[in-house]
């Protein structure tokens, strides 16, 4: 089969000047776009911490079926899936967790979960990266420099206010 020149079509320089500024305005819109998103997972991320936090406390008859369903808490009568896991785990942590401590807390609370898992390790490093990828956890680096993750939430913690509403006057 003889392969045929490629065309190269020139675009006139008074088309490239409205299709430069049609380009630029939108990759400005996407760029506010993915930071209002960015944002908004933070703040997601707060609220669902400070939920679980008061169902840490008062525990979960506190909360409706539709709000324990939205912060990953009801299982359904099933266990919960192995994302989920890691979800909860991240959410209810006050501290950055390896993928061997997110392991650990899932061989603690759910030790079949892992069990189906022929590289528990690796599933849950996977995991972890998706929640990055979603915008609710972000990876850090640990002071031994290894890879650590973080539920992601607001500069403050979310539960001040929420506690404060709590407390006696």
């Amino acid at each position: 089969m003889e392969s045929q020149p490629i065309a190269i079509r020139t675009v006139p320089s008074a088309v490239t000047g409205p299709v430069h500024e049609v380009v630029r305005q939108a990759h400005e819109e996407l760029r506010q776009l993915l930071q209002q998103r960015s944002e908004v997972m933070r703040r997601i991320g707060t609220v669902k911490q400070t939920i679980v936090g008061l169902a840490n406390l008062f525990g979960d008859e506190v909360l409706s079926d539709e709000l324990l369903e939205l912060v990953d808490r009801k299982s359904g009568g099933r266990q919960p899936g192995f994302t989920k896991a890691c979800r909860m785990i991240l959410m209810e942590a006050n501290r950055a967790l390896s993928a061997r401590d997110v392991c650990d807390r899932i061989q603690e609370r759910m030790p079949p979960m892992l069990a189906r898992h022929k590289d528990p390790m690796a599933s849950v490093t996977t995991v972890l990266n998706r929640l990055v990828a979603y915008g609710e956890a972000k990876a850090v680096a640990l002071e031994n420099g290894r890879r650590a993750w973080q539920w992601v939430a607001d500069a403050t913690s979310g539960m001040e206010p929420a506690l404060a509403i709590l407390a006696p006057q």
